[in-house]
């Protein structure tokens, strides 16, 4: 029997503090990061993603972060595939690999090695939901009709992700079972690594003040500018990219369609939302290790003995540089 490779997952809702803990956490193991984050992948989308600074990074390596143009498409398989290739580079220099980022879809993808080869795609349906989704209110007609069919992917997939709607509404469609059910039996395999689920977690109102604070440092930075640029460049609410949170407002604000003072109430609630989703997604894995602030305290040494314990204990680590 192959004996199963190292992984560690440091996952959580925005804001809550992943960046730092999981510096010191690779520096203690010997690890190499991944990002499991659907907007730092882009380049030029700095601000808005709240991107890793080359900084805050200390020298640790880091993957999957400026590596595509806002133009290109990225989406779980594309993930999925080019996680595995920097898997492999990290193993081979006998390294460990370190996924970090919140969107628990893409770390659910690599953990179990979910597959997703398409059955055979009915493209008619798909441009007729296309087309529904290019309409006025759009998104929410597809919403509606994915909370009809399966409402657990409906709770998880926020309204604005039409990619994502129209994904599990041609599922259904093609096979009869919500896209959820398929993904909780994959979900259910045994994961092919050895491997320990932190999600670090805090009190929802600290949380929620983190994200206020963190949307003012955004403008404060720039981020109008920064949309600004990307507009210019062609970059318009076509592309996923400028689908993202902070982006989409912007682009609304510039293009004269609400106030900035609407655009940063819309960007603070939206991510709101975002973390609550987040946590629903992370309270239904089963495998996860709870680091709850509100428990350990903050202070990043103290997380990080706990963090380093539960690696002992699954023998994904031996001993721990000093």
């Amino acid at each position: 029997m192959t004996e199963k490779k190292p992984l560690i997952i440091l996952t959580g809702p925005t804001a809550v503090g992943k960046t730092a803990l999981s510096i010191a956490l690779a520096k203690s193991v010997d690890a190499e990061i991944i990002s499991a984050d659907s907007m730092q992948v882009y380049r030029g989308m700095d601000i808005g993603s709240a991107k890793i600074t080359e900084e805050e990074k200390q020298g640790i390596p880091h993957y999957l972060i400026d590596v595509l143009e806002p133009t290109e498409e990225f989406n779980v398989v594309i993930f999925q595939k080019m996680a595995k290739e920097a898997m492999n580079n990290i193993y081979q220099r006998n390294k460990i690999p370190l996924i970090v980022g919140g969107t628990g879809f893409y770390i659910q993808a690599l953990l179990y090695d979910i597959d997703f080869t398409e059955n055979g795609a009915d493209h008619t349906y798909r441009r007729q939901l296309e087309q529904i989704a290019a309409c006025e209110n759009g998104a929410s007609i597809l919403h509606n009709m994915l909370e009809k069919v399966d409402p657990l992917s409906a709770e998880v997939i926020h309204a604005n992700n039409s990619k994502r709607v129209i994904r599990a509404l041609e599922y259904y469609r093609e096979t009869g079972q919500p896209i959820s059910e398929h993904n909780e039996e994959q979900r259910m395999k045994q994961s092919p690594f050895n491997f320990c689920y932190f999600c670090l977690t805090d009190d929802r109102a600290l949380i929620y003040d983190r994200i206020e604070k963190r949307v003012d440092q955004m403008f404060t930075d720039g981020l109008v500018d920064e949309v600004r640029l990307l507009r210019d460049k062609g970059c318009d609410r076509s592309l996923i990219s400028m689908q993202g949170l902070g982006y989409k407002e912007i682009l609304s604000f510039l293009d004269g369609e609400i106030s900035l003072e609407e655009a940063d109430y819309l960007i603070k609630r939206d991510t709101r939302h975002f973390a609550k989703r987040q946590l629903t997604w992370f309270n239904r894995e089963r495998d996860i290790t709870w680091i709850d602030r509100q428990l350990l305290g903050n202070d990043t040494q103290t997380l990080l003995q706990f963090m380093l314990s539960s690696l002992e204990e699954k023998d994904i680590i031996s001993h721990v540089r000093s």
